[in-house]
């Protein structure tokens, strides 16, 4: 064995058996390309990383990572939502279905204008609603269709959706619903109060409980029952269309004009979940979701969290399916309620339930003010003083009723 041998000998024993080259990176020069086991190794490719970065980047990273964390813990829900386009795929699109009115046009036309007969006698009509505390809305919903109503169906409940208990807000009201007495089947059901359940769970048990109450108000085969929430409002027009109609879909959507906060707020026309069905027995649900592929163009108008006082956006927000969305308590504060209303932002803080990124960006922000009061519910308009809270302009709100 020469001398250079021996050196190199010597220098493989006194690393633990590992031979380094002069010519690798002095920083690892420990690793020496060699694969080990051990404790040794791991701490060894530490601080192989640990001497490749500087301060300025470790201290980046101890500031950045919790930032990021924090960050996804307050926005999550946005991010999710902005993200929607790439996890769920859009709903099918329905068949819609031009919608011809005027006041002037006879109901013979009209029918024929839609490709449908006309009866020789209209359908019943049956107004089925779940009612929480919605008095203004409810008002303006039943005098927009008093004309054309047999039944107004109403079932109230001791309990909200998220299990709180409540006032029987119609039921301490009911003197100012004189004008629908005769012809109204009212139906209260006890709250199950189950403490973290699903709210959708109670909202569906109510739901099963109206079709109950419908059978009391006696409704049969081929009257049409109107299934939708109470601020989901059909305009009459379309209900005495389709009572006098024949071959209309047995189960058809209602396309409505989207508001929020008032008739100032017109947020899209895209409400559907308002439907009309020609009543089956043993076969009919009361439901609010899709059921049908076929939807009527502007048929009336969705006018979400239209209340009168400021207190009544709360008890709303804790009241509802989606309290899941009142992330913070301070969403719930009054101050910053009428702020958000006036601003005709989201009360939730949250982005729009869209399926496409364009239409994501495009509603992005406070709904624009509309100064339009045209087609409205005439209740509203004939009574502009006493709703004045719902028209354009008046975005300011009482703490409280009374």
């Amino acid at each position: 064995m020469d001398r250079r041998e021996r050196e190199m000998g010597w220098m493989m024993n006194d690393r633990g058996g590992h031979y380094c080259s002069k010519k690798k990176d002095g920083s690892c020069r420990d690793l020496c390309g060699i694969q080990d086991s051990g404790r040794a190794f791991i701490m060894s490719r530490i601080r192989c990383v640990i001497r490749g970065l500087d301060l300025k980047m470790i201290l980046f990273l101890i500031a950045f990572t919790p930032s990021c964390i924090f960050g996804i813990y307050i926005h999550g829900q946005k991010i999710t939502y902005f993200l929607r386009p790439l996890w769920e795929s859009p709903p099918k699109s329905f068949h819609e279905i031009p919608h011809y009115y005027h006041e002037n046009v006879s109901m013979d036309n009209l029918c024929k204008l839609h490709g449908w007969g006309i009866r020789e006698y209209p359908r019943r009509v049956f107004d089925a609603v779940l009612f929480s505390n919605e008095l203004d809305i409810l008002t303006i919903r039943w005098k927009e269709l008093y004309p054309y109503v047999t039944q107004f169906v109403l079932l109230e409940s001791n309990s909200t959706f998220t299990g709180f208990l409540k006032p029987l807000s119609f039921s301490q009201n009911r003197d100012k619903f004189k004008f629908i007495e005769s012809r109204l089947t009212y139906g209260t059901i006890a709250g199950r109060f189950k403490s973290k359940e699903n709210p959708f769970i109670e909202e569906a048990y109510q739901r099963v409980a109206l079709d109950h109450l419908l059978k009391i108000a006696g409704i049969s085969d081929d009257d049409l029952l109107i299934m939708s929430d109470v601020d989901e409002i059909p305009s009459r027009h379309t209900i005495n269309l389709l009572r006098w109609c024949a071959d209309i879909p047995p189960v058809l959507h209602l396309r409505l004009k989207n508001y929020l906060y008032s008739f100032e707020f017109l947020v899209d026309n895209n409400s559907w979940r308002a439907s009309v069905h020609r009543y089956v027995t043993g076969r009919t649900r009361y439901a609010h979701y899709r059921q049908s592929d076929y939807i009527l163009a502007d048929s009336g108008w969705h006018c979400s969290f239209c209340f009168r006082c400021i207190k009544e956006f709360v008890f709303k927000m804790r009241a509802y399916s989606h309290f899941d969305r009142v992330k913070f308590s301070h969403y719930l504060d009054e101050n910053r309620v009428q702020r958000v209303i006036c601003k005709g932002a989201d009360l939730f803080d949250m982005l729009p339930e869209e399926h496409s990124f364009q239409e994501i960006i495009g509603k992005m922000g406070p709904v624009p003010h509309s100064f339009s009061a045209v087609h409205l519910p005439s209740h509203l308009l004939e009574n502009a003083d006493e709703y004045k809270f719902l028209l354009p302009g008046n975005c300011m709100r009482k703490e409280q009723s009374g």
